[in-house]
């Protein structure tokens, strides 16, 4: 492959719904690359409203994650709260909105970390991962149909929890990594008092 041919984005000949469910819809595009190689790719396209994934923290060294069924797996799984932003939702309101249904507390601060993707190749979904601090009891009813169990878990032993089974999802753990790293950068940027 040579680095010389410049990226210039295929042209989309054809678009054709192949299958649409209640969550899914599943496209087929007719593409036509630069060099005129065509090909067809599928790709699933969901809501273009968008998604967020909290990291929630009670206190400055503890995240809650929560055992969902997760039926893709058909098991439970551990992973961070997480939704749909609903029309007319900011991503700020849907994370708070999620934390309170899924987690039972709400939060006072909260802040946009990152956009994660998922299969790029084939999904066009992207997530805003948030971090939530000053949280506060508060419960909303959600749309899960059974109660989450929430657990507590030190940031700093993300190690440990990879080598669990039920804790797999992979924007969890980069959501998680990269918190983690910005916290400690905070934590260094820090002045220091009395120094």
């Amino acid at each position: 492959m040579s680095d010389k041919l410049p990226l210039q984005k295929p042209q989309v000949l054809s678009r054709q719904s192949v299958a649409r469910s209640r969550l899914f819809h599943i496209e087929s595009l007719e593409l036509r690359f630069a060099n005129g190689a065509e090909r067809t790719f599928e790709r699933l396209t969901g809501s273009d409203q968008g998604a967020v994934m909290i990291i929630a923290m009670p206190d400055p060294d503890h995240v809650l994650l929560i055992r969902e069924y997760a039926a893709g797996f058909e098991d439970y799984v551990l992973t961070l709260p997480k939704g749909l932003v609903d029309p007319g939702e900011d991503i700020v309101t849907a994370a708070n909105r999620e934390l309170m249904e899924e987690c039972g507390f709400g939060a006072r601060r909260i802040e946009p970390l990152v956009e994660l993707s998922l299969a790029p190749n084939y999904m066009r979904h992207r997530m805003q991962v948030l971090l939530a601090t000053e949280l506060y009891p508060k419960r909303l009813p959600g749309d899960e149909p059974e109660p989450l169990v929430v657990e507590t878990h030190a940031l700093e032993e993300l190690p440990a929890l990879l080598m669990r089974d039920d804790f797999h999802e992979a924007r969890a753990i980069a959501a998680l990594f990269i918190a983690r790293d910005t916290l400690r950068q905070r934590r260094y940027d820090e002045p220091r008092l009395g120094w």
